[in-house]
């Protein structure tokens, strides 16, 4: 698979999207690197406009769906971000061998980092309809619930699932689009 299969044309409206670690492994196991992520999008959305209206942090990936004033450069700025205080959490913490696997499980053609953290690309699906939104926002929130780690999806603390039953979640999200 070439490296531009997946590409934003319509860099304002609303994506849903999928950023996954490097060969799955399981970063978001701790709290001190979900931090990274929440604290990245709110940076985002005080910065560029983004408006986050669903997510979820899984161990080894993530799901959201957003939009801003150019949804390719937040998602870049998002994913150059984390990745690097992602690798400065795991040298502090001395988790080695999880940096040998990012070193490792590198893409040959990145040349100039030692490590890689993200999967090439986001597999960014334009959102185009209503039914649509209402699909990738259940989608997400039961991602938890199929995998067995809670038994409903607002029990899933790191999701936006939280949010949409009434609750307030860890990080603030756009109900009404």
């Amino acid at each position: 698979m070439g490296r531009s299969r997946y590409k934003i044309y319509e860099t304002t409206h609303t994506h849903f999207f999928t950023c996954t670690i490097l060969n799955w492994l399981p970063v978001f196991t701790r709290q001190e690197s979900v931090d990274i992520i929440l604290q990245s999008l709110r940076y985002l959305q005080s910065q560029e406009n983004l408006k986050l209206y669903a997510y979820v942090i899984l161990e080894n990936h993530i799901h959201l769906i957003a939009n801003s004033d150019d949804i390719a450069k937040s998602m870049r700025h998002f994913k150059s971000y984390t990745a690097k205080e992602i690798l400065k959490l795991l040298q502090k913490e001395n988790a080695v061998t999880l940096l040998e696997q990012f070193a490792f499980y590198k893409k040959a053609h990145k040349t100039t980092a030692e490590y890689q953290v993200w999967q090439e690309g986001t597999q960014p699906k334009l959102i185009q309809t209503d039914a649509m939104m209402i699909n990738k926002i259940n989608y997400i929130h039961q991602n938890p619930v199929k995998r067995g780690y809670v038994d409903e999806a607002k029990h899933w603390r790191y999701s936006s699932a939280r949010d949409y039953e009434g609750s307030e979640g860890l990080i603030g999200i756009e109900r009404f689009w």
